[in-house]
């Protein structure tokens, strides 16, 4: 098995213009802070598949990996094992403007692991929560809702608009 690739060199694929090879990588994901919390990846290394073709003057590049995030679910804190799938694509051509430059590429340099993060990132769900139909936890007392029966439930407090009719007394 190959080692981790963190920068790729582009220049040594030798593409002419209008030509494209598939690489097949291997990438180490940073731990994610999200919500408070921390996620790894289960595995060390993520196999990845890195998509480039060669332009009249530089690269559209394509980086795709599946990754399993382990963490607390954001609902029940209970582990989470949430599969996430990761298709990024690129474009950089040297004075074609923002809109055309990746920030990712300088000269021939791809810049393999903060692409693989950032894409990772911008892939996150809203929540990351062990089941779809989660249940979060009990408001009043932390119980998981998930675990708990349907005979689960909390005297009503007494609405606090109604408040000052209890201090009326009939005589």
């Amino acid at each position: 098995m190959a080692g981790k690739t963190d920068i790729f060199d582009l220049g040594r694929l030798q593409l002419a213009s209008g030509q494209g090879r598939r690489v097949d990588l291997h990438i180490e994901l940073e731990e994610l802070e999200f919500g408070g919390q921390r996620y790894s990846s289960r595995t060390a290394m993520t196999d990845a598949v890195l998509d480039a073709a060669r332009t009249r003057a530089g690269y559209t590049l394509r980086l795709r990996f599946d990754v399993r995030l382990d963490g607390p679910c954001m609902r029940c804190l209970e582990g989470s094992d949430t599969p996430i799938a990761i298709d990024a694509r690129e474009v950089d051509q040297p004075g074609g403007g923002d809109d055309l430059s990746s920030p990712y590429v300088d000269g021939d340099e791809l810049d393999v692991r903060s692409w693989a993060r950032d894409a990772l990132a911008l892939a996150l769900p809203a929540q990351i929560v062990c089941r779809d139909d989660c249940r979060g936890l009990c408001a009043i007392c932390g119980e998981n809702l998930n675990d708990a029966g349907a005979e689960h439930e909390h005297e009503r407090a007494p609405d606090p608009r109604f408040a000052k009719l209890g201090e009326l007394r009939f005589e």
